[in-house]
């Protein structure tokens, strides 16, 4: 189990039945993440999550509105109740207006992108956002795992903790949490069915195999 998605703009061609087909586990395991990401999350948030997929995360936040965003259709078919699904660039969120939402969230998602397109993303981001409100950022930390971060055939650009810290504070945010090691960079194993693990490896100070970080940044 992996938590990745295809990304803005168009999808790439079977990557929803290759590198994103649908998991079981991966629900289970976005129900630890998202109770431990709750810290940020207010229960009546107006929440978007860009590169919605399989809405993992949308479907069980616990926010007062939820909107999942995708380039591909299967957003539409994956939204729960009470999820309002949209499918459209990730980078282009002109259909929102100023201060739209409460915290916009992205699981990996920048890594898919040129940077001319992450410029637009996290820019649109901040101006749909209220004043306070945060952007979190779940994805591969390319200082933890060189060798593997192109194992994605997707992947177009590298991020570390350092320059994607840096990166944000350059477009105008502030940063509340920088977690270098966060994540393994993958879940798909023999293992993928421990689940009951993922609170533990939350909490623990030592992170085996971490390969994925999280950012928090707030306008």
């Amino acid at each position: 189990m992996e938590p990745d998605d295809p990304g803005a703009g168009a999808p790439t061609p079977g990557y929803f039945g290759t590198r994103l087909a649908h998991d079981p586990n991966r629900v289970k395991v976005w129900e630890h993440l998202t109770a431990y990401l709750a810290r940020w999350i207010a229960p009546d948030a107006r929440v978007l999550e860009l590169g919605a997929g399989w809405c993992d995360f949308a479907n069980q936040v616990r926010a007062g509105e939820v909107v999942a965003l995708d380039a591909d259709t299967t957003v539409e078919r994956a939204a729960g109740p009470g999820v309002t699904a949209v499918v459209g660039d990730c980078t282009d969120l002109s259909q929102f207006p100023d201060g739209r939402f409460d915290v916009v969230f992205a699981s990996n998602l920048v890594e898919h992108l040129e940077r001319d397109a992450v410029d637009r993303l996290v820019d649109e981001s901040h101006r749909v956002l209220a004043p306070g409100g945060r952007l979190i950022l779940l994805q591969p930390n390319f200082r933890l795992a060189p060798g593997r971060y192109f194992d994605d055939y997707t992947h177009v650009s590298i991020w570390t903790d350092q320059s994607l810290g840096d990166f944000l504070r350059s477009r105008g945010w502030a940063l509340e949490a920088v977690f270098p090691r966060f994540l393994p960079l993958t879940l798909k194993s023999r293992g993928a069915g421990l689940t009951f693990l993922v609170p533990w490896y939350l909490r623990s100070p030592v992170k085996p195999l971490a390969g994925q970080m999280l950012v928090v940044a707030s306008r």
